[in-house]
């Protein structure tokens, strides 16, 4: 007996009807479901794209109505996966762009202002060579990090403008949503924010309530983590006196 596939039949010589082949029937099957599945997909991925639209639009909106922000920070650098160092800093940030970094370690006391009078990096050492005041461009060999971020790439404005890129023109991979202890995570392999030709797995882990960034974990495409930012104790609009980034009149 003829398999009954529930298409229609064909004639063929010497019957009045036969059976389309089954081989071909379960091809047309299974093109069907990868098509279904393809759609469900893509249907998902619209979903996270459009919510990660809105999570960073909201990101944006609350940083517009910050003037100024101070926070402690951590960087955890790590090399082929394993954790090198710490570093420990109190960030002071004052719209368009003064920054003060006061380290906690390494190199306790050291403080760096930018920019001075003349545009550039102020660094003053901590312990008995504080008398020295130092002033070096922002891409200064004695000022630079693994990570290829220069001091004067630091604030939350570039950052934002950063994870915009990571989730459009830099983008290299699907867009992950999750939250993670009551905050909202945004996942994506893009170009890499400061090293050309890299691709790095970012990971933005943002406040819910203020809508500000609270964590960046950066990976390598497969995973290994490359360095941890991480903004604690934020504090936003504060009034910070201009002697604050003016290095001759701290103390």
């Amino acid at each position: 007996m003829p398999l009954d596939t529930g298409f229609p039949r064909k004639p063929c010589a010497g019957k009045r009807f036969c059976a389309w082949p089954a081989k071909r029937t379960w091809t047309f099957l299974v093109f069907a479901l990868i098509l279904a599945a393809s759609g469900i997909r893509a249907g998902a991925a619209s979903a996270a794209d459009s919510q990660a639209a809105g999570i960073l639009a909201k990101m944006e909106a609350a940083y517009a109505k910050v003037d100024s922000y101070q926070a402690e920070m951590e960087v955890r650098d790590y090399r082929k996966g394993s954790y090198l160092e710490s570093k420990r800093f109190h960030y002071t940030f004052r719209k368009p762009n003064q920054l003060r970094i006061d380290m906690h370690s390494p190199q306790p006391g050291t403080v760096l202002i930018y920019p001075d009078r003349g545009g550039k990096v102020a660094l003053r050492p901590g312990g008995w060579t504080g008398f020295v005041t130092l002033h070096l461009a922002p891409d200064n060999a004695m000022l630079a990090s693994g990570s290829g971020q220069r001091i004067d790439q630091s604030d939350f404005g570039l950052l934002l403008r950063n994870i915009r890129h990571s989730l459009t023109d830099q983008r290299r991979g699907a867009i992950v949503l999750s939250e993670s202890q009551g905050r909202v995570c945004i996942e994506v392999l893009a170009e890499d924010h400061f090293v050309a030709g890299v691709q790095t797995l970012y990971r933005f882990v943002v406040d819910p309530v203020r809508w500000l960034p609270q964590e960046v974990h950066e990976l390598t495409p497969n995973g290994a983590p490359k360095r941890v930012s991480l903004f604690r104790n934020l504090k936003t609009s504060l009034p910070i006196p201009d002697s604050s980034f003016r290095i001759e009149e701290t103390n």
